[in-house]
């Protein structure tokens, strides 16, 4: 099928024609007429397959121009980053309409969003947060919306959005389509969805968690954190062809200190990315690894979900998932398109539980890598890899010593023995103890009656 099959406006086909975009995805394929329908639509798909065209088009195309100021369709997603993706796709397929498009998200100036929400618009892509502080302020009117998205849905209530998405729930009109789109399907989202919605269509395009055809996937086996080090740098020395490479760490501690180890030896090469960096410097890490500037970008899975970056030539897992399905989004950031892509995990010894469940979710096995032979392997381990001890002095003694412990009554040291005499006075030479006081007894009076 290509996109002059559905039912589609020339304004779209023109901006689609402009993108390249010549066929539709199965997922943008099924969930057309089904939006177009106008029943609420839960769509599963895996990432990378265009889940955000699946419910633009449908929405462009039944949107009427309107000078109204308030918003008829809201978008929630998980990110900043993505809400930033989200309008630029919005600007690019509505090239040649007039759709008014504003993106709030936290870590900026309210008040600059406060202005272009006054300033009147047709759609809102927000994160939940900073809407439900917008809308708490009264100048967010969001009884006009019409159309209701939820992007990376589950991703939203593992982060602990569902308290706002309840409360938003509550203020937006019950009049409206939901749509909401996620690369896996939770317990927690079919809970969503039977306490909010009723009659909803379920589009899955594949079994979610099924790996990419076009990644190729291979483990190495490695002791610890600093021979992972080396393993990484040996790996982009000797390997030009990691071109676009995407770093994923769990922590953002681990992400600080992978980035100032492997900077040294790529100097102006490596970027960084995660949640604890400003908005500006979120958004120059992600242009600069766009561009090539970075060859290397090291991130938590802030951007595991959503983010659309073409042309990843390598995802290397330098700690494994700690959820399958987070293995699969990760892995999904590259192989996109129709293009090849290869996916590399470090795993250590502890880190196997993980690798097998991934396994598990994508019923295969992900083939092993000899390491290199001229790799250095470290006998430094980290103090998270070391058992380190609870306190400063050593209170665990050896099993020898345990035996012939008395437990907590043992015999007195010689300096302890020592009896309190009291003051000279009150001291009884033959007993070597204090002289029991006398002590007065007072009668008490008489009475004569």
């Amino acid at each position: 099928m290509i996109f002059e099959e559905l039912n589609l406006n020339d304004a779209l086909l023109k901006a689609l024609a402009d993108l390249e975009f010549v066929n539709p995805t199965p997922i943008q394929e099924k969930a057309f007429p089904v939006v177009m329908s106008g029943k609420d639509v839960i769509g599963i798909a895996q990432t990378g397959t265009g889940k955000t065209l699946a419910y633009l088009l449908p929405i462009l195309r039944q949107f009427t121009y309107s000078r109204q100021k308030d918003p008829r369709i809201l978008i929630l997603v998980p990110t900043r980053e993505l809400v930033i993706q989200v309008v630029e796709e919005i600007r690019k397929l509505t090239a040649y309409m007039s759709v008014r498009v504003v993106g709030v998200y936290g870590g900026t100036n309210i008040n600059n969003q406060k202005e272009e929400l006054y300033a009147g618009l047709d759609i809102l892509v927000a994160t939940p947060g900073r809407l439900v502080d917008l809308a708490m302020t009264g100048l967010l009117r969001l009884k006009s919306i019409q159309k209701l998205v939820i992007d990376e849905v589950d991703e939203m209530l593992n982060l602990g959005f569902r308290p706002q998405l309840i409360s938003l729930m509550e203020i937006i009109s019950p009049k409206r389509q939901n749509l909401m789109f996620s690369a896996t399907l939770t317990e927690d989202v079919d809970q969503l969805i039977s306490d909010f919605f009723a009659n909803t269509s379920r589009i899955e395009v594949s079994p979610h968690g099924t790996p990419l055809e076009k990644i190729s996937q291979i483990v190495y086996q490695v002791p610890n954190y600093n021979t992972k080090v080396n393993l990484l740098e040996l790996l982009l020395l000797e390997n030009m062809n990691y071109k676009r490479v995407l770093v994923f760490v769990n922590t953002k501690k681990t992400a600080d200190r992978l980035f100032e180890t492997i900077r040294t030896k790529f100097p102006e090469q490596v970027g960084i990315l995660h949640s604890n960096k400003s908005q500006n410097f979120r958004i120059n890490a992600l242009k600069y690894f766009e561009e090539g500037i970075y060859r290397v970008l090291v991130t938590t899975d802030l951007i595991a979900r959503g983010l659309d970056i073409s042309n990843i030539s390598h995802v290397i897992n330098f700690e494994m998932a700690e959820t399958a399905g987070d293995y699969v989004n990760r892995i999904g950031r590259t192989g996109r398109a129709d293009k090849e892509g290869a996916a590399i995990s470090f795993v250590t010894e502890k880190e196997k539980a993980e690798l097998q469940d991934a396994e598990a979710l994508m019923k295969m096995a992900v083939p092993v890598e000899p390491l290199p032979s001229n790799l250095k392997i470290s006998l430094e381990y980290t103090e998270a890899e070391n058992p380190t001890n609870l306190f400063d002095k050593q209170y665990y003694k050896a099993d020898t010593a345990i035996r012939g412990s008395q437990g907590a009554f043992h015999e007195k040291k010689e300096k302890n023995k020592k009896i309190n005499l009291g003051g000279p006075g009150t001291r009884n030479p033959k007993f070597g103890v204090k002289k029991k006081q006398p002590v007065a007894v007072v009668k008490p009076p008489k009475f004569k009656f």
